[in-house]
């Protein structure tokens, strides 16, 4: 990969990344929104010490470790990668309330068009901000969308320093678990 100056990356500042989506995945999985690295390179979870990769494979979503360059290959695992809010940030912060509630409404949307079973998102703050449930907690929620039960994950970002890999992948393959048809 060809290595991105910081004036790359401020380029792709509000750009958007395309889903990698198909009908009927076991598991959306949903960002935050996409980061300046995610937005350069059109690849979702592309920064470095970001974790989702690493927890996918750990928690047995993937039969091995994939790259972002290879996040077209999640569609054949019936998973696949959206976010709450599409344009891209160095940070969520930089997001207003006002554009998480309007995420959390195309997001219901999308998910009422694709119909997965499940619907995950990565970011206790972003589903709450989105859905307005102040008092979400990780782990399965009552709420459905389109008839896909939603399930919060832990943050993969390298900031999330509450959870190590090994703990997010306990959590992600809790949904796993759940997701799999008996």
């Amino acid at each position: 990969m060809t290595r991105l100056t910081p004036a790359d990356l401020e380029a792709a500042r509000d750009r958007l990344v395309p889903d990698v989506v198909a009908g009927g995945l076991s598991v959306l999985f949903c960002g935050i929104n996409p980061g300046l690295m995610t937005a350069a390179t059109g690849h979702h979870f592309a920064r470095p010490g970001n974790r989702f990769w690493p927890v996918l494979h750990l928690s047995g979503f993937t039969p091995r470790l994939l790259r972002p360059d290879e996040q077209d290959e999640l569609l054949s695992y019936g998973l696949g990668i959206t976010n709450v809010v599409a344009r891209a940030t160095a940070r969520a912060d930089e997001l207003s309330p006002a554009e998480f509630r309007e995420g959390g409404r195309l997001l219901e949307a999308k998910v009422e068009r694709l119909r997965p079973r499940r619907l995950a998102v990565v970011g206790v703050t972003a589903y709450r901000a989105a859905f307005g449930e102040p008092k979400a907690a990780i782990g399965p929620q009552e709420r459905l969308i389109g008839g896909a039960r939603v399930w919060v994950l832990p943050n993969p970002s390298g900031l999330n320093a509450h959870w190590t890999a090994a703990t997010m992948a306990e959590e992600y393959a809790r949904l796993r678990r759940a997701a799999t048809p008996e």
